[in-house]
């Protein structure tokens, strides 16, 4: 039950959510194995009764007074215990965080799309122009701080397995992408992900959050060039003396402390800091160099500002009709399934970091927000990008603070800006955001506290949650390895009862989608 609260201008459960990963009561947190850590969790909750907020590792004082103004009224900033210069600068965050899909969308889809000599820039046009939509619908409609962007691995899909490896025709894989997201919008009405989301128990949920944040981890480990890729292990440690790792190394331990200190802002001045370190330096951590090698920053030589082009010979150019044929149903229907439970997964994730979800795990305007999913990817794709959605980057104007929909506008319209200064956005290296998305996904292992590590039929479907995220480099492989073994150890240790009946048919289809994979 819900009540709508006029001076927020947005419908609020009939409790305050706690904005902290412990939105949930003690009582279904833990049964009585960690008694410190439910008195510890009582207390946070007794703390925002009495009028304190937590954001992140910091407690801002909620009013709960009337709105300052028509903005404040719109997305509810007081009443979310937030204020404007806290949202702005975790706008300002998130997009600084996830710039880096101006330059690498354009590059993988540059090599199954081909448009003549401005292909690159019209790329670039559309990916921000995508970014810029997908997330002012998630700021201005479901009012909530998550930023949307053409989505890391989707694009390659599209690029080298659909149009590359399989020759289907690069408009026709836009129109699978345009029917995945009429599917996306439809189940988001009928309530089915809502469904989902509340039938996945407390537990999965918080290994959720903690899976997004050893994924996010992963790629900042990754970008810094301190984990890399070993035939032989798998992973092995990458080179520490190589710029980007002691770049990225020093943007760790200063953003980290930095946190400590409760400094205002610290992800965001620990990027800024790299990326001046990097400038004045000329350390060798920016892409373009000769032969794909690195380089020192290069400069703004036709200075900051870029004339966009209009992407004409993208827009509008995807082939539905050629997307549903037969032959071509399994690639609408891959592009749908990753991306389901890719977005599902991080918008829960994310909601409960932020401390959206209630008592009951259920998160306020659920299908708003999954069919704002659903309009980014089909937007995306009319205009000629693969498919939008939700970034686990995110996280980071989270841990600044940003708990509205303003959060997410300041970084829609920031992708809009970069339309016309997108050579600025090119002077933040990977090296300045890789330390943010580390130490971001350390703070978000907090939740696993809470899971009954003691009971195997909750224990092991969390860690495998958690630890095939960044092993599969897929969020969606994370959930649905989760969903399907704690459906069967539940259900062959004679306690089937306690599962919810959809979470049984969604553990059904995901293994009859691994099954037609494994046949094909």
């Amino acid at each position: 039950m819900t009540t709508h609260d006029p001076s927020a201008g947005r419908d609020r459960p009939d409790h305050e959510p706690v904005a902290d990963p412990h939105s949930a009561t003690p009582a279904q947190l833990d049964t009585g194995t960690h008694d410190t850590a439910r008195a510890e969790l009582s207390a946070q909750q007794a703390a925002h009764r009495a009028g304190l907020l937590r954001t992140g590792e910091r407690a801002h004082p909620a009013t709960g007074g009337a709105p300052r103004n028509a903005l404040d009224r719109f997305f509810g900033i007081s009443s979310s215990g937030s204020t404007v210069p806290v949202e702005v600068r975790a706008g300002l965050t998130t997009f600084l965080t996830m710039s880096y899909i101006i330059f690498v969308n354009p590059q993988v889809l540059g090599a199954a799309i081909d448009v003549g000599p401005t292909t690159f820039v019209q790329l670039l046009s559309v990916t921000c122009i995508a970014a810029m939509v997908g997330t002012l619908f998630m700021g201005l409609i479901a009012r909530y701080p998550f930023a949307q962007a053409p989505g890391m691995g989707l694009n390659a899909f599209f690029a080298y397995t659909v149009v590359l490896g399989m020759g289907v025709a690069w408009q026709t894989a836009l129109g699978a992408v345009f029917v995945s997201g009429i599917l996306f919008v439809v189940l988001s009405v009928i309530g089915a992900r809502r469904a989902i989301v509340q039938a996945i128990p407390m537990g999965l949920k918080l290994a959720i959050t903690a899976g997004i944040g050893s994924f996010l981890a992963l790629l900042g480990l990754r970008s810094a060039g301190i984990v890399v890729a070993n035939e032989a292990t798998l992973v092995g440690l990458g080179d520490l003396g190589a710029p980007t790792a002691w770049l990225a190394i020093i943007g760790l331990i200063v953003t980290a402390v930095l946190l400590q200190l409760k400094v205002k802002g610290a992800i965001l001045w620990g990027i800024l800091a790299v990326s001046l370190l990097a400038i004045v330096a000329r350390v060798e951590v920016y892409a373009g160099g000769a032969d794909g090698a690195l380089q020192a920053f290069p400069g703004f030589t036709d200075g900051i500002v870029g004339a966009p082009v209009w992407p004409s010979d993208l827009v509008g150019q995807m082939d539905i009709m050629g997307a549903l044929g037969l032959g071509l149903l399994s690639v609408v229907f891959t592009f749908f399934f990753v991306d389901f439970f890719d977005a599902t997964g991080t918008l829960t994730g994310l909601s409960q970091r932020a401390g959206y979800l209630d008592e009951k795990g259920d998160m306020p305007r659920a299908k708003t927000v999954f069919s704002m999913d659903g309009l980014a990817a089909m937007f995306g794709a009319f205009m000629g990008t693969s498919t939008t959605t939700a970034y686990v980057e995110s996280a980071s104007g989270i841990e600044e603070g940003g708990r509205t929909g303003l959060t997410a506008t300041v970084t829609g319209l920031l992708f809009g800006l970069a339309l016309f200064i997108w050579p600025l956005a090119g002077a933040i290296p990977g090296a300045a955001t890789a330390p943010a998305l580390i130490l971001i996904g350390a703070l978000m292992m907090d939740g696993i506290r809470h899971i009954e590590w003691d009971e195997v039929a909750e224990g092991v479907p969390a860690f495998l949650t958690i630890i095939v995220m960044p092993l599969t480099f897929s969020i969606a492989n994370g959930v649905s390895m989760g969903i399907i073994s704690y459906c069967a150890i539940k259900v062959f240790t004679g306690r089937g009862k306690d599962v919810h009946w959809a979470l049984y048919i969604v553990a059904a289809l995901l293994l009859a989608r691994y099954i037609w994979l494994d046949a094909g």
